[in-house]
């Protein structure tokens, strides 16, 4: 069984790669790319790896199976950090550091009770990568940290408490330039928004989610264009038989480039809309 350290190959550019494959819905692609680096010998590679993957398992409604991956991440991670770092990575601003991996188990896993309706212990995840993300000065998990604490909110029927961490993510992703992270902020804070039951706030949410629908077409991103058309659906009401129907039709394309893990897990979702 292959560790994914094949001679003269970068793993964190395999990793990196692996994820853009996940951002653009071509789940099939990252997973090949990122099982392997889940079993790196490198803990930070591992990792981060185990995070990635368990990204796009959640993407697909699959909290349960990120789960485990999360957990694989954050063994990996601890790991790393007990042995000062992995290969000298320390302080790095993307987080492809220890720190970083870190982070994004503690993240992952808040997320990953989120989705499983686990509120305390996602809120007490959350506390605890807090503190961790502070630490690390990683701008990645910063924006992150925010998406999930808008996220619980909701969950918790807080939307005005949403609305402050959503705002920090889109400022947070926005200070560095990262389009992607931009355009998942900008539909946390729509969502946020229009939970409020503002009227004022509802305006302002359909025009952060029509400029990230926008973005995210436009650079290929399918793991975001379905939700953005979810949101709009809510939001456009003259528009939402078409923007449902967009839906569909997305969706269809992106589990088209899944793995059958990835199929199964969006097929038997109550979050995926197929």
């Amino acid at each position: 069984m292959s560790d994914g350290g094949a001679e003269g190959v970068d793993p964190m550019g395999r990793w990196l790669e692996g994820v853009v494959c996940g951002a653009c819905g071509r789940y099939a692609a990252a997973t090949a790319l990122l099982e392997p680096l889940s079993r790196h010998r490198d803990a930070v590679v591992a990792s981060l790896a185990a995070s990635a993957l368990a990204s796009h398992r959640r993407q697909l409604g699959g909290h349960a199976a990120a789960l485990r991956l999360d957990g694989l991440a954050l063994r990996r991670a601890v790991e790393a950090e007990e042995t000062a770092g992995s290969r000298g990575r320390r302080d790095d601003p993307d987080g492809l550091d220890g720190a970083g991996a870190l982070a994004d188990a503690l993240l992952g896993l808040a997320a990953d009770h989120l989705g499983l309706g686990r509120l305390a212990a996602s809120e007490v995840l959350l506390t605890r990568a807090g503190a961790v993300v502070a630490a690390s000065g990683c701008w990645r998990a910063e924006t992150r940290l925010g998406w999930v604490r808008a996220e619980l909110a909701l969950a918790s029927g807080r939307a005005a408490d949403a609305i402050s961490p959503a705002k920090h993510a889109l400022a947070t992703a926005e200070h560095r330039g990262a389009q992607r992270h931009i355009a998942k902020s900008s539909l946390v804070l729509a969502a946020a928004l229009v939970a409020t039951g503002e009227r004022e706030g509802a305006k302002r949410a359909r025009q952060l989610a029509s400029e990230a629908l926008s973005v995210v077409e436009r650079n290929g991103w399918r793991s975001l264009i379905w939700p953005a058309l979810l949101l709009l659906a809510d939001l456009e009401p003259e528009r939402a038989f078409w923007n449902r129907s967009r839906v569909t039709t997305e969706l269809s394309v992106l589990l088209a480039s899944t793995d059958p893990v990835g199929r199964r897990l969006a097929r038997d979702s109550l979050w995926v809309p197929i």
